[in-house]
């Protein structure tokens, strides 16, 4: 698989200390929990990556010849993700 990354995921990646290796690992071995299969150029994804002690959210797009676009990465916030990192909270 290849990996495209998009200036903001770069820029996200410097400021979160996060390694191409942990996103690129979030999109191959994560668990995909939000489909948008309705975006446009490509489908896109959101990823979960928890190996224990960082959890990691990947947005990402799968173009037609499996090319991974990072779009964003973040550590989930608790605030907006519930416990298990894979479902919002509800808007109060």
């Amino acid at each position: 698989m290849r990996f495209v990354y998009r200036l903001h995921a770069i820029e996200r990646m410097f400021e979160r200390d996060i390694s191409e290796r942990e996103v690129e690992d979030a999109v191959k071995n994560g668990i995909v929990i939000e489909s948008y299969l309705e975006d446009r150029p490509y489908p896109s994804f959101l990823s979960l990556f928890d190996k224990g002690e960082n959890p990691l959210h990947v947005v990402y797009a799968l173009d037609e010849e499996k090319t991974a676009i990072i779009i964003t990465v973040y550590i989930p916030d608790l605030s907006v993700w519930e416990t298990d990192l894979r479902t919002r909270k509800e808007k109060q």
